[in-house]
């Protein structure tokens, strides 16, 4: 997926514009994005001093040398940025040198001049470039309305992140911009989506006049409630995401240029870390499943957190006390096939005290039904996973009806322990891992191999080899598809086609050579499904 590009506009100054930007960064890259960040506010850039203790060296070049690139016919638009320290794949082009040309460089600049000659179209591969190679591109953006603002705002964003404090002027700047900027855009000669705003109320005190904090936020979320339609969940009001998109105003962060969420690691929700980190999660799902930040914002910002994270194991297998023994060898099983698996037995109190899952799948053997424990265990699998592709697998021991068990368990595709054994099982179990659905369910006792075996090698007479061909030609179109109900359904047929009959007058032959070879394509087909779960290397495979 191309990386996504926001810019962090304010219609004034002194708004945390250029704070919320380093302080997203930060959050985005320690969560294991790849960001660049771009100071684009030439004629007052600060962003660096955000950054300054981080920066291996001061700035030798940044945004203005785009321009001299350009005339001079070179295009190289990662040669300006430079990798700030201890964080990963943070990235950070500054406005410029910090001299005492930097001031004629940028006064000599005719934007309008330098569109007409086709600036705008290698601006456009640069910004290709930069979202080839990064997760997230912040633009901090020029304050109000001028040439500058207009490339940072309609030209190279994805999306916008306006901040604007609770005065009108503020508000009505930023929805002007807004507007301007979304017009613009649909003048502009290359292939962009929508633009989608996302305003953020910056520098708010509701701990003090709290009926008059009350009032202005009702004033915020009326004037700016078109701004949600793009992109906000249905189910979610605006003043509900608004709350959430609340920077409050913390006075110690005021003085000087400063990253709390260096220091505030597990932020309450009075700091201000943690109004940054709901900010960051939501533009790291690119303003996506709101309605699951409405329903649970801590789990929302986890399942963000982790989404980039390494996991110790591929898979946890829950075992009740019942159930130890096939559990136990659940596991070998699945050790042999090289998947890095923990077991947790029930009331294993040390799996509710971890504060992050150490496992990204979970296997929930059921015997007969699943226990209290086991429910609690689903319960904080599931609060800590919302919006990543992690799962819960059920494992029935034989007796155990899927109908009886609650529709959380009992609704998810299951495996059973039968006659296959521990080995099938951690086979599919691999499978499933690896995105690979069976064709058959857990309780289908259907051989269908064999089937096609008997068939193979069945005396019929030519009329029953020609229903045979079409019932194999059926097979063949649904096992392509991986049509589970329309494979048993074929199979039945081939069942019945094959099926003794007393000879009355002879006529019985094999098979024609094209039906052993279309019965030899749908063996090949089956041996290939049953090997994508058997092979080895899973850790690369896995997750």
């Amino acid at each position: 997926m191309a990386g996504a590009v926001f810019t962090f506009y304010s219609y004034k100054g002194g708004v945390g514009r250029s704070f919320t930007l380093a302080n997203v960064a930060v959050l985005l890259a320690r969560w294991g994005h790849r960001v660049l960040c771009l100071d684009w506010d030439l004629e007052a850039p600060g962003l660096s001093d955000y950054f300054r203790p981080l920066l291996p060296a001061k700035p030798r070049g940044g945004v203005v040398d785009l321009v001299d690139d350009f005339k001079n016919g070179r295009f190289a638009p990662e040669a300006h940025a430079m990798r700030l320290k201890d964080f990963g794949a943070l990235d950070f082009i500054a406005a410029g040198t910090e001299d005492a040309g930097y001031v004629g460089q940028v006064q000599e600049i005719d934007w309008e001049g330098l569109y007409d000659l086709g600036f705008g179209e290698y601006l456009d591969r640069c910004r290709e470039h930069w979202a080839a190679n990064y997760d997230f591109v912040l633009i901090d953006s020029r304050t109000g309305i001028s040439d500058i603002g207009g490339i940072c705002t309609a030209h190279l964003p994805d999306h916008l992140v306006v901040l604007f404090t609770a005065n009108r002027q503020s508000i009505r700047g930023a929805m002007e911009l807004a507007r301007r900027a979304d017009a613009a855009r649909n003048l502009l000669p290359f292939d962009r989506a929508r633009l989608t705003v996302l305003p953020v109320l910056s520098r708010f005190d509701n701990r003090e006049e709290y009926d008059r904090s009350e009032t202005w936020r009702r004033i915020v979320v009326d004037e700016t409630a078109e701004l949600y339609r793009t992109w906000l969940d249905h189910s979610v009001e605006p003043e509900t995401m608004s709350r959430h998109l609340t920077l409050p105003y913390v006075s110690y962060w005021s003085f000087g240029e400063q990253l709390p969420v260096l220091s505030e690691k597990a932020p309450s929700v009075d700091q201000i870390g943690f109004a940054l980190e709901t900010v960051a999660a939501v533009i790291a799902c690119r303003l996506d499943r709101t309605d699951l930040l409405a329903e649970n914002r801590d789990a929302y910002v986890a399942a963000v957190r982790a989404s980039r994270r390494e996991f110790t194991h591929e898979l946890r297998v829950s075992i009740p006390r019942a159930a130890v023994g096939v559990g136990g060898e659940l596991v070998a099983e699945l050790e042999k096939l090289d998947v890095r698996v923990v077991k947790s037995l029930s009331g294993d109190r040390s799996l509710l005290a971890r504060p992050d899952e150490d496992a990204r799948h979970l296997c929930l053997v059921v015997d007969g039904k699943v226990s209290r424990w086991q429910s609690a265990e689903v319960e904080l699998f599931l609060h800590r996973t919302l919006g990543q592709d992690r799962r819960v697998i059920p494992v029935l021991t034989p007796g155990t009806e899927a109908a009886g068990l609650p529709g959380y368990v009992g609704n998810l595709r299951y495996l059973r322990l039968g006659a296959r054994g521990a080995a099938g099982v951690a086979r599919d179990l691999v499978g499933q891992l690896k995105g690979f659905t069976p064709l058959l369910d857990a309780d289908d006792d259907l051989d269908l191999a064999g089937l096609l075996g008997q068939a193979r090698g069945a005396l019929l007479v030519t009329s029953r080899w020609d229903l045979v061909d079409e019932v194999i030609t059926t097979l063949q179109t649904a096992v392509g598809a991986g049509d589970g109900a329309r494979t048993r359904e074929s199979a039945a047929d081939l069942a019945v086609a094959i099926r003794p009959r007393s000879p009355n007058g002879g006529g019985h032959h094999p098979a024609p050579p094209h039906t052993r070879r279309s019965i030899d394509w749908l063996l090949r087909t089956l041996d290939a499904r049953a090997q994508t779960t058997t092979q080895p290397n899973h850790r690369k495979d896995l997750g």
